[in-house]
């Protein structure tokens, strides 16, 4: 896969630890990184994100193959593997740093990221209306090194048995054709 073909896909959904295990099972996917954005500071340490004090969301930055993996097979993913109807909050997390947000890098992300909610609402797909919201990716922090790649060092983790498998089996279940072998 030639680096210049790549794309960036920019979600926040929850915990990153939990999304990042997610896309890093899709064929095309590249490379995950777990960082922050949608903020107002500076390279912000993972603490003063998780307390609420920066504006940032939890986020994973994605590089893909479009060839391999559409965007909006990501965005299917993305909303299968979390809940985008509760506002500022994913099961015990709560704040705006647990948003569910859409950071487009492109026009053609944007609509397809307009097309797929609006879908997802008409066909009643989730009980309550989606509060996803859609941005302009603006810069993307990567977080601490301990959080890269969480899943896969702590698999054996309470954390990682009982929040991030569930979304695992979600991901295995509905897109077992998408998953690297």
């Amino acid at each position: 896969m030639s680096d210049q073909n790549l794309q960036k896909a920019t979600f926040a959904n929850g915990c990153f630890w939990c999304t990042e295990a997610v896309f890093q099972r899709l064929e095309g996917v590249k490379d995950v990184k777990s960082g922050f954005t949608g903020g107002v500071i500076k390279n912000p340490p993972y603490r003063e994100v998780v307390m609420g004090r920066t504006g940032h969301a939890e986020a994973i930055q994605i590089t893909y193959d479009p060839k391999v993996v559409d965007y909006k097979t990501l965005l299917y993913v993305f909303f299968s593997t979390h809940d985008p109807t509760t506002l500022n909050r994913q099961g015990y997390d709560v704040g705006e740093q647990y948003r569910s947000e859409i950071f487009f890098h492109s026009e053609a992300q944007r609509e397809d990221a307009k097309f797929i909610i609006s879908e997802l609402d008409s066909e009643e797909i989730f009980k309550d209306k989606i509060v996803t919201k859609i941005s302009k990716a603006s810069e993307f922090y990567s977080a601490e090194e301990e959080h890269q790649n969480f899943y896969n060092n702590y698999t054996e983790n309470r954390y990682c048995q009982l929040i991030i498998e569930p979304k695992l089996a979600t991901l295995r279940n509905k897109f077992s054709h998408q998953l690297k072998s």
